[in-house]
């Protein structure tokens, strides 16, 4: 039997209020394919389908639009809400789901059994059994309950997923003997490596759950929350999938995949690189370096590809400010856009406070005489710094007018 675990779709997610939308589907399409030519069986789908919980419309219609192409492959589904999904959302259409062959747990019900997915092979008999175990709220591991401070509450959610994973295992003893079991979690293990796109759980991600508390029983772990794809120190194969396209530009870097097991061969995935289909660029330096590096960009991808620029000057100029506004708007690029611009100054500006001795007090000075001192640390040509006190001296009429009229 083959399994393939995905994660973290977060459909409906916007980059710097950019629609993802094309990359979820070129993702699809790929998934498709691919489930196709390898002839997966079973296709987990670990937490945080969508990206908000209260969806928008597109976003639902093109979370049922994957699923009807996917169902048509004759390969089981089996989908687990996280920390972005509403459970009840999610679970509204279970009951039509399951008459599709798909099984999608929004939040944990009150009869774990209900977790409890078996998988039936070619001979009709259950092959496999999955723990679907959905993302855990505080209403559902009683943290709070007998907590006398914030270390115990720490101390009792951790206990309280252990809890669940553990009595999951001891359903699964009796009612499937001698049938080999997969878990999935949407949760923040300990040692892990984050990326900026993920919402804190569990309190801050303080109540990282160590995956060795997972015990021995299960024959894999199916992980989704952290971005990163990545493996976490246990004793059985515990794994993230990661997000199958970026999400952040934090995640520029990251090698995106999914994970495919052939049980026949055991229970150690196999890595499965996904396409680039968009790439996400971070381009940093003073002006003439900026300028230069967006004229030679590369196009690499499908999509159109998304920039941030970061200026870094030694010191402030509020022209370079204008200038770096300049560039990003003149920037005409086929296939690039830029979505953000950041402005670093190393040598900060002074605050008019630090301008002065101590013994000096601000409400003693006049206006003209803090905005000269302060102009003064900045590399101005006469032109222009008489420019900037001529615009100051307009300026300030107008206030003292105005104040004049009150």
């Amino acid at each position: 039997m083959k399994i393939l675990h995905t994660a973290d779709w977060h459909i409906g997610k916007k980059l710097h209020k950019h629609e993802l939308s094309e990359d979820f589907d070129l993702f699809i399409n790929w998934l498709i394919e691919y489930i196709r030519s390898e002839h997966i069986d079973v296709l987990l789908i670990s937490g945080d389908i969508f990206d908000l919980a209260n969806p928008s419309s597109e976003a639902r219609k093109q979370y049922y639009q994957a699923l009807i192409k996917l169902q048509k492959l004759n390969c089981k589904i089996i989908a687990t809400g996280g920390n972005h999904d509403s459970p009840s959302m999610l679970d509204a259409p279970r009951e039509l789901m399951k008459a599709l062959d798909m099984e999608v747990i929004g939040g944990l019900p009150a009869d774990l059994e209900e977790t409890l997915v078996p998988v039936y092979g070619k001979n009709k008999e259950i092959e496999l059994v999955v723990a679907a175990i959905p993302y855990l709220r505080d209403a559902d591991l009683r943290s709070g309950a007998g907590a006398s401070n914030y270390e115990d509450r720490l101390e009792a959610i951790r206990e309280g997923i252990k809890n669940i994973f553990h009595s999951a295992a001891e359903i699964c003893q009796e009612k499937y003997p001698d049938i080999p079991v997969i878990a999935m979690g949407h949760l923040y293990t300990a040692g892990i490596e984050s990326s900026e796109s993920e919402r804190d759980i569990q309190i801050g991600n303080l109540a990282a759950f160590q995956a060795s508390q997972f015990g021995e029983y299960f024959k894999y772990v199916a992980l989704g929350h952290i971005h990163k794809p990545q493996r976490v120190n246990a004793g059985i194969p515990v794994l993230y999938s990661g997000s199958p396209i970026p999400l952040s530009f934090s995640e520029r870097t990251d090698e995106k995949r999914v994970l495919v097991l052939d049980t026949e061969k055991g229970y150690e995935p196999e890595s499965i690189n996904l396409p680039n289909f968009r790439q996400l660029i971070r381009l940093s330096g003073n002006l003439e370096e900026l300028q230069l590096k967006l004229n030679s960009l590369e196009k690499r991808s499908e999509l159109i590809s998304l920039i941030e620029v970061d200026l870094v000057e030694n010191q402030y100029d509020a022209q370079k400010i204008y200038a770096l506004d300049s560039m990003v708007n003149d920037f005409k690029r086929e296939g690039f856009e830029i979505v953000k611009q950041r402005v670093q100054f190393k040598n900060r500006v002074k605050g008019a406070a630090e301008l002065y001795k101590n013994e000096q007090k601000l409400e003693d000075l006049k206006p003209k005489d803090v905005f000269t001192e302060l102009i003064a640390h900045h590399e101005y040509s006469d032109e222009d710094r008489n420019e900037i006190l001529a615009v100051f001296d307009e300026i300030l009429e107008e206030v003292q007018s105005e104040n004049t009229a009150e």
